[in-house]
């Protein structure tokens, strides 16, 4: 369960290890790995887990195929080592997924330059799956595919996943790894400074942080002391962070979602933007087509939730028209978009897609502070931030631990029930790995049925309403399940249904469901439709 054993008065009373600011998948793996430990640790998120960049990534777990060409071999070779162990530890949640990639007339690097560089990656990962497709694949593989100026298309594998489930999963098995006073996860919890040392000011610089002041909604605040604070607010980072704090530049990523049955994708399709030569990728997610991505800086206030531009949305669908132009998708094939903002470290790069993807820790005595990093990766982002911050407490010769063999718990042995198909039973088993049979233990008739034309059961949301600290209905529309994205219109067509699952295990009356209702359909109007000039009607 998510819901945590502690709320934040009995967190305040407690003495803890470690302090976690951020509920993304860094702080989550950072939780996870100190639990792992022994450690009594608490996590503090501002908004709902996984609100901020770690459920608007691009969904892929990936060795970044494009960083080899830049030079970023270490980082590939890292990325596809833990994407191995993501797909080995995660089935359900961490999808292999095999990616078509044309290669036309004039476009470089070339057909014989990619089949190096695929034989590479490849190679990184100890694997062989890369190779040209024959015309008669071509058709298999990727039907729609314009043949104009084709020379011939790539086949290799990567992952996808579910990234906000995959936060949510670390911070469960954190959760259920430890006892009822050692661990807590408390979302809508905003820290407002650091408390330090006693004396700080005094001309010798500001004192060791000792812990932090929090509010959780418009309670009272409170503070909470502990060893070591360890800072993963990503792009907000810098609040934290102190003077020694890198520059960050932060980036926007923005997608666009289609029914599928609009834009059929038997495998992904990675090519390049005929515009400035960007790779773009297309692939099946969630029982949506999903099309991404650009990469932009990003002036807009952080604390304003992030929305894909005009501008975006053009650059999209020029690269559809380029790949299927038979299509002739517009904006009224898109059932909604998405944008994230990516906490990247400012190298001086000229554009914005040649930053490095690096993660970049820094620190001062009793705050160790982190961000930067991919998805795939957050293991060992994680793993990093927690050995620096051990070692301000146990001193640089203290010897601790390494991360485990497994990335994940095994899930509970649970009995398949009779009316859950094999790939339902995965994908449950993938997105609650030791929680499953707490999962079956709330079902009702008609629970193992789909939610329209989505992967998504009607068990998941009752037991998001019931079990996983859901404050508002956004965080179960767009992060306990996916559904706000992947059907149309915010989920007008099926809300009476969603209501009649979810409204008495949230404990919410009908006035406070009325105002969660109309708070997610403004909310999704402005920030995960089309800007309000080109929205669909």
């Amino acid at each position: 369960m998510l819901t945590s054993k502690l709320d934040l008065a009995q967190a305040s009373a407690q003495q803890w290890d470690v302090i976690v600011v951020g509920g993304g998948i860094t702080g989550a793996g950072i939780l996870r790995q100190a639990v792992a430990l022994g450690l009594k640790t608490v996590l503090l998120e501002q908004g709902d887990f996984a609100s901020g960049t770690s459920s608007r990534s691009s969904k892929l777990v990936h060795g970044g195929l494009r960083y080899l060409s830049s030079g970023q071999i270490g980082l590939t070779a890292s990325a596809v080592k833990e994407r191995q162990l993501l797909l080995r530890d995660a089935p359900g949640l961490v999808e292999k997924l095999g990616f078509s990639f044309p290669v036309f007339q004039g476009q470089k690097p070339g057909l014989a330059v990619m089949r190096i560089g695929l034989g590479l990656y490849d190679v990184l990962a100890g694997q062989w799956q890369a190779r040209k497709l024959s015309w008669d694949e071509l058709h298999a593989y990727a039907p729609l595919l314009t043949t104009r100026d084709l020379q011939g298309v790539l086949y290799f594998d990567d992952a996808r996943t579910d990234d906000a489930r995959l936060v949510l999963r670390l911070i469960q098995e954190a959760c259920a790894g430890g006892s009822d006073t050692n661990v807590a996860a408390l979302n809508y919890c905003a820290v407002h400074e650091l408390l330090r040392e006693h004396g700080a000011g005094n001309g010798d610089g500001p004192g060791r942080v000792t812990g932090v002041l929090c509010q959780q909604a418009d309670q009272a605040e409170y503070e909470l002391h502990g060893k070591v604070v360890i800072n993963a607010s990503g792009a907000w980072g810098q609040k934290l962070g102190g003077d020694s704090a890198p520059r960050l530049r932060p980036l926007r990523g923005s997608h666009l979602l289609f029914k599928s049955s609009r834009v059929p994708l038997p495998t992904a399709l990675s090519f390049l933007h005929p515009q400035d030569r960007r790779p773009v990728f297309a692939f099946e997610w969630e029982g949506a087509a999903l099309l991404g991505t650009t990469d932009l800086d990003h002036a807009d206030d952080l604390n304003r939730e992030p929305r894909i531009s005009e501008q975006e949305v053009d650059y999209l669908l020029a690269a559809t028209a380029r790949v299927w132009p038979a299509l002739k998708l517009g904006r009224e094939d898109v059932i909604a978009s998405y944008a994230g903002v990516r906490p990247v470290v400012d190298g001086g790069a000229a554009k914005p897609s040649d930053e490095s993807r690096e993660s970049a820790l820094w620190q001062e005595p009793g705050l160790v502070s982190v961000t930067g990093g991919k998805l795939t990766t957050f293991r060992l982002t994680a793993a990093k931030a927690l050995d620096m911050a051990m070692r301000q407490v146990d001193g640089p010769k203290a010897s601790r631990p390494g991360m485990g063999k497994r990335v994940f718990d095994t899930p509970s042995s649970c009995t398949q029930p009779q009316e859950c198909d094999d790939k339902s039973w995965l994908r449950l088993q993938g997105r609650y790995g030791s929680a499953l049979e707490a999962v079956l233990g709330c079902a009702q008739a008609g629970d193992f049925s789909r939610v329209a034309n989505t992967p998504c059961l009607w068990l998941e949301l009752r037991y998001a309403a019931s079990a996983e600290a859901v404050q508002h209905l956004d965080d179960l529309l767009l992060r306990r399940t996916r559904l706000g994205l992947v059907l149309p219109n915010a989920c007008r067509a099926e809300m009476a249904r969603i209501r009649e699952v979810c409204q008495a295990a949230l404990g919410w009356d009908d006035r406070r469901w009325g105002n969660e209702e109309g708070a997610w359909y403004r909310r999704w109007q402005e920030c995960y439709s089309l800007p309000k000039s080109t929205s669909p009607v």
